[in-house]
């Protein structure tokens, strides 16, 4: 058996083996990234659980950061197109963004090393605030985008718990250490006989609010007491 906590690990793993049962944890969109044939019934030797429960977590997105934020009027947001799982979020995002009458303002950064490009990118279309689609990329250089954030003084919103705690403003989505954690019942039943085609992948079904007190103070943000009570952490 093999566990892959994401995607990437998970395409390795499927080229060595088409028989050795694969667990994934942490996948963004199993289906589109040929993990899986369906979520419901995957029908090879991969099965586990996704982060995302559809593209509609791109329109909630947008609606929490206007609530914390009332004052933003022209959005960034920092996606990467190799993801087959954002594009989805991305057009969700901008429906939503429209129907409150904000500006979408798409920025592509796929490497590392094109994340201050894409910061400069979004001070030029004069973006005041910003989403960043949950993606592995963003999540290894967390603490470098929030520092961006911070620096070019953009209210942003994260997949990531693990961005807010890295100095982001706020985040939701699915806890990822649970993910890990529940996975292990696949395994279980893997070992027990199950076969991966015959287990559906399982979609999250609590997403988590975190926001970060510190960070609204230094962009001189009064989180409204409304949101707050909704908050499953908040970072004093």
């Amino acid at each position: 058996m093999i566990f892959a906590p994401g995607t990437t690990v998970a395409q390795v793993a499927m080229k060595a083996t088409a028989t050795i049962p694969i667990v994934i944890a942490t996948a963004g969109n199993p289906v589109g990234d040929r993990l899986v044939g369906s979520l419901a019934r995957p029908g090879g030797n991969v099965t586990g659980l996704t982060m995302l429960a559809g593209p509609a977590l791109g329109g909630k997105y947008v609606q929490l950061l206007k609530e914390a934020a009332p004052g933003v009027s022209r959005v960034a947001v920092l996606w990467n197109p190799l993801n087959p799982a954002e594009r989805g979020l991305v057009e969700e995002a901008g429906i939503a963004a429209r129907a409150s009458g904000l500006e979408i303002q798409p920025v592509i950064a796929q490497r590392s090393e094109e994340i201050e490009g894409a910061f400069a990118a979004m001070s030029r279309a004069r973006a005041d605030g910003l989403i960043v689609m949950p993606d592995a990329v963003y999540m290894n250089f967390r603490v470098r985008i929030a520092h961006l954030a911070g620096k070019s003084r953009l209210p942003a919103m994260y997949g990531f718990r693990e961005s807010v705690e890295a100095g982001g403003l706020m985040s939701y989505g699915a806890n990822l250490n649970d993910l890990v954690r529940r996975s292990a019942g696949y395994v279980a039943r893997i070992l027990k006989g199950a076969k991966p085609a015959d287990l559906p992948v399982e979609q999250p079904t609590k997403f988590e609010l975190v926001i970060n007190l510190k960070t609204a103070k230094v962009l001189g943000l009064t989180i409204p007491p409304s949101l707050l009570a909704r908050a499953d952490e908040v970072i004093q």
